[in-house]
């Protein structure tokens, strides 16, 4: 089956060497003339078909970051996971931006799980270096990694014409994807030109665009790419790929966050027409059927004995009774402190408190969680809206046996994700691999989660309470005090390292008034309780809800 934006990427090797904390223009022309991290001329993408011979003229203009084919398209390859929010076109912009390019020219896939390469360069500076799309950084990290890609593509292509043409380059123009020299009245496409400008040494110090010559980049009226193919249902999602042999399955997971099975009767499902098999995973039994139908009602057939010894037993109202307790007792941890806030709203001539308390709330995305495994001895292969590629990629080759670069990651576009695919332990790839895996790679295995797996599944925005206290003196200064009872979503997993300071989650405690008011007297601290409920990040995470109770306040 044709997917448009993940052909034949199943022969990507991806790399796995570190990469400096930070670019410099220089490092990043160096190392993508150099090494494959930006510009690499003569070692193809996936699916860019051979290297041209050296009487070709005729062939694509390949680069990490964009491809020009002889059919006149230029392909942008995308780092980041489209989910809804526009990447596939913000992304493109750019490049066509510098390049000059046509909008009607331009195209876009996604790029293999290939680190450094393709790895998020906001996060390089705190010592992550991984593929992942989130925090709002999709373009603002690949901003001036694509700007310089799309300008040294547009002065190689130049230079190929003006070789072609005996004419300096000085005199050659671009413009909506044509090369021109005004004065003999030549012109040629970029997809013309390609070939030869592949042969070229890639330049170094490119000059880019002034902002004010800007066309294409904040133009309002630029039609997405990816609107056609999802308003007449052409779009690929992790739902659609179909593979040779293909088997659907659906999960059976403990009612009980933190049980586990300790025996299953699978007799009765079995027993469905259309199921073939029924295994048992670190995450709960799978039932793996022909199609979708025969797996969920396999499931409804299966009997499981859970052992709940170390499940969590508690519910929302226990909890929160409990988090309040928590909020009126001895404060845990220290946040942020200003002055003497106790002292200060002791001696306040008014005082106002508020209480504040938010439920679990699940990401509910319009496309439920869906992932693809092919697995052979040696090779394992996942189709699926990647948000946290290196992640996956490693959770994938964790629950195979074998090594991350003989995992290959196809990232599809996502029915929105609000942060659910970026869960750090890869929980749905890590079942899609490990059902695969307990059906020793006979057939491809597509997993689906329905809405309701969906809900009920957790990695929820956590539960969070709040207790404000805001006073004014007599001098006129305000005093705040907060405290938080809340889960940590970062302590536990690999960003522990990377962004938990001195105990602090920053995605359970950032963005207090403490932290962006000018107050005089303020002390914020955290309780993170010991909860068994799976949390996780949640559209602008913190804010969702120290928001709104700074605000209200």
């Amino acid at each position: 089956m044709y997917f448009r934006h993940i052909e034949d990427e199943s022969a990507a090797s991806p790399a796995t060497s570190p990469s400096p904390p930070e670019l410099t223009r220089r490092q990043f022309l160096q190392l993508t003339s150099l090494a494959g991290s930006g510009l690499t001329l003569g070692i193809l993408l996936p699916g860019c078909g051979s290297q041209p011979g050296a009487g070709s003229v005729a062939g694509p203009l390949t680069m990490p970051f964009l491809r020009i084919a002889p059919d006149n398209t230029v392909t942008v390859i995308s780092k980041h996971l489209e989910a809804g929010q526009g990447v596939w076109t913000g992304l493109p912009a750019i490049v066509a931006e510098e390049l000059d390019a046509s909008w009607a020219q331009m195209r876009v896939e996604s790029a293999p799980a290939e680190v450094p390469t393709y790895q998020n360069l906001a996060f390089v500076p705190l010592g992550a270096h991984a593929q992942l799309t989130g925090g709002s950084t999709a373009v603002a990290n690949s901003w001036q990694q694509l700007r310089e890609a799309g300008a040294t593509a547009r002065a190689m292509l130049v230079a190929a014409a003006a070789a072609r043409w005996g004419v300096p380059a000085t005199d050659i123009s671009v413009s909506e994807g044509v090369v021109s020299h005004a004065g003999t009245g030549r012109k040629a496409t970029l997809g013309e030109l390609a070939g030869a400008a592949a042969k070229l040494p890639v330049p170094a110090n490119v000059p880019l665009k002034n902002p004010t010559d800007f066309k294409i980049v904040g133009n309002e009226k630029l039609p997405r790419l990816d609107a056609r193919a999802k308003s007449t249902g052409k779009q690929q999602f992790a739902i659609d790929v179909m593979l040779p042999e293909m088997m659907t399955a659906v999960v059976m997971r403990p009612p009980r966050f933190g049980a586990r099975a300790s025996s299953f009767d699978a007799s009765k499902a079995k027993a469905v027409a259309g199921v073939v098999d029924v295994v048992q995973i670190p995450r709960g039994v799978a039932v793996v059927g022909r199609d979708m139908w025969s797996a969920k009602k396999g499931r409804e057939a299966l009997s499981v004995t859970w052992d709940e010894s170390d499940a969590e037993k508690r519910g929302t109202t226990e909890l929160m009774k409990e988090y309040r307790a928590l909020g009126r007792g001895k404060e845990a941890l220290t946040v942020k402190e200003v002055g003497e806030a106790d002292a200060a709203l002791a001696h306040a001539v008014k005082r106002v408190e508020g209480e504040f308390e938010f439920p679990y709330l699940a990401h509910a995305t319009m496309e439920p969680l869906t992932a693809v495994c092919r697995l052979s001895p040696d090779k394992c292969e996942i189709w699926a809206g990647c948000q946290f590629q290196t992640g996956d990629q490693a959770a994938a080759a964790a629950a195979v046996g074998l090594k991350p670069e003989q995992v290959t990651i196809n990232t599809l576009a996502a029915g929105g994700t609000f942060g659910r695919r970026a869960t750090p332990d890869s929980d749905y790839i890590s079942e899609v691999a490990s059902i695969a895996k307990a059906t020793g790679g006979k057939y491809p295995v597509r997993l689906i989660w329905t809405r309701e797996d969906d809900i009920t599944g957790g990695r929820y925005r956590p539960l969070n309470y709040h207790r404000i206290t805001a006073g004014l003196g007599k001098d006129g200064k305000v005093a705040y005090r907060q405290r938080i009872v809340g889960q940590s979503i970062l302590i536990g997993t690999p960003f522990e390292s990377v962004l938990v300071k001195n105990g602090i989650d920053p995605t359970a405690t950032g963005g207090s008034a403490a932290e962006q008011y000018d107050l005089d007297h303020a002390r914020v601290s955290w309780t993170p309780p010991k909860v068994g409920v799976p949390v996780l990040w949640w559209r602008s995470v913190e804010h969702t809800h120290m928001a709104y109770s700074k605000e209200v306040m």
